[in-house]
This record gives structure tokens, sequence and C-alpha cells, in this order.
């Protein structure tokens, strides 16, 4: 069996007293799509800065494909970053420079590639995203889909193995998310990458996903498959309510915690809120 690309083992991190991982467990294999999914706030950004080596985790051990993060110098994080590209959510393009030279800076930031070399790249990758015609324009000239697909683009520059998606269908048309959905599973395939999705926006990202993890207060409650998160939803009333946007699916909220919140409003409990809002 191939050893996987990442390897989450038993990782915990803290901001002061605030845990916002506690014992993770995950491995994502090679050229495949994974989606980490959950509700804002539940750590899902976190695991992609402890891929990416942006912080250390607090214990446990992050292997990516073979290195240590915990233990990786300077030299060796540099050179696992050439390996790795980056769509952030609000795609993070340089304002004043255009497509082109937005998909040419890491290309002139980290080879020494000739400029004729670096142009025809460019090209490629604007047309891969289906948008050389757009290559002369400001940021400010594109559409938020245009902007999404030309940040995409420049984060395949450098030809990574790695793929890293931070929410990348948020504020997204339906037009332009089915084209940015078929661009993302395409591009996986045709390219051999190894792709991490950090979404909570449920259908689309498992319409791609070869496999799904979903975090809820720091930890794994959901794993495999599309379909297994599907069968598992029946014994798990988070994922019911998660999956398929329930409000009605039981919470898990412990009944100190409703009291509290019953206390709060002014009511005896929520039964009787729920029954007076009827």
């Amino acid at each position: 069996m191939m050893e996987p690309y990442i390897q989450f083992e038993r990782v915990s991190f803290s901001r002061g007293r605030r845990v916002i991982l506690d014992s993770v467990d995950l491995s994502i294999p090679r050229g495949k799509i994974t989606a980490i999914m959950g509700p804002s706030g539940t750590g899902k950004t976190t695991l992609l800065r402890l891929i990416g080596g942006q912080i250390k985790a607090r214990s446990g051990k992050v292997m990516v494909n073979g290195l240590n993060m915990g233990r990786a110098g300077r030299n060796d994080l540099l050179a696992m970053r050439r390996r790795l590209g980056m769509l952030f959510q609000n795609g993070a393009l340089f304002t004043d420079l255009t497509a082109r030279e937005n998909v040419a800076f890491p290309l002139r930031e980290h080879s020494h590639l000739p400029e004729a070399l670096i142009q025809r790249i460019v090209a490629l990758k604007l047309q891969a995203v289906g948008l050389l015609a757009a290559a002369d324009q400001m940021p400010a000239e594109l559409s938020g889909g245009m902007a999404r697909r030309v940040a995409l683009a420049r984060a395949l520059a450098l030809d990574p193995e790695l793929m890293l998606y931070d929410e990348p269908f948020t504020g997204q048309d339906p037009i332009n998310l089915g084209v940015l959905l078929r661009l993302i599973a395409s591009l996986n395939s045709a390219l051999g990458l190894t792709s991490v999705l950090v979404s909570h926006d449920v259908s689309e990202a498992l319409s791609i996903a070869d496999q799904v993890y979903v975090i809820n207060e720091g930890r794994v409650v959901g794993a495999g498959t599309p379909e297994d998160l599907m069968a598992q939803k029946a014994q798990s009333p988070f994922l019911r309510q998660f999956l398929d946007a329930d409000p009605d699916a039981a919470t898990g909220q412990s009944d100190s915690g409703q009291r509290l919140l019953a206390d709060a409003l002014g009511l005896s409990s929520l039964t009787h809120f729920d029954q007076e809002s009827r």
C-alpha cells in the first residue's frame, strides 16, 4: 500500500486556553482530492497552516511527503513549499499586476528561467484555466470567478505536487462555481496532484472529493468517501445536521447548555420557545 502524502498522528494545537485541534488523526493519499469540512471556526484552516509549516503542532506529528514538519529546518521547509500550491479564499492577486504578471511572479521569484520560457509557461497556465484572452487585464477588471481562476493558474505556475484550497467556492455564482469545480477535478487528474480542499460548502466539496474528513470542535467526527459519510450520518446527529443543513436535527448540546440559553432568552425552556415561534 502506498504511503500517504500527508499523515497527522494525534495532532493537537491550541491558542492560549482555546483548544483548536484535539488529537486529530488524518491520512491523505497521493493523487486524490481530500476535503476537510466542518462549521466555521472548527480548525480547518489551522490544518492547512500545519501542512504548510506556518505553525507547529503543540503535540503529535505532521508528516508531509516524508518530512516531519515539527522538526524540519528552514531549508527543508522552503524545498517543500516549492512543491506546494495554494489557492487562498480571496484569491490574493497582486492588484497592481496584470493577470499575466501575477502568474509570472512565482516563476521569477523561484526559478532562473529565461523570460521567453516564463511567458510560454504563463500562457499555458492561463490557457489551462480558460483565461488566456484576459492575460493583460488588471485584477480590478476581472469578475470574481475570473480572479479566482487566475489565482489558480498562479498556484499551478511552479508545477506543484500538492495543492491546498482554502474555501475556494466562497462568493462564487452558480456558473463560476461549476467552472471552478470542473477545473479542480480535471487538473488534479491530469497533473497527478494531491489536493486538500477546506470547505463548508457540502454539496460542492462532496461532488469532487475522493475522501472527506468532517471536523467539529477540533475533532474528527466523520471520515471516509462521500458515500461513507452519507451512511454515517444515520448514527450521528451532528453529521445529519451538517450534511443535510437540517436545523431541526439534534446538535448534541448538553441539557445544561440548553438551560443556560433558555435562561438568557428569559424562557422556561427551549421547547417553550419553539412552540411560541410556531
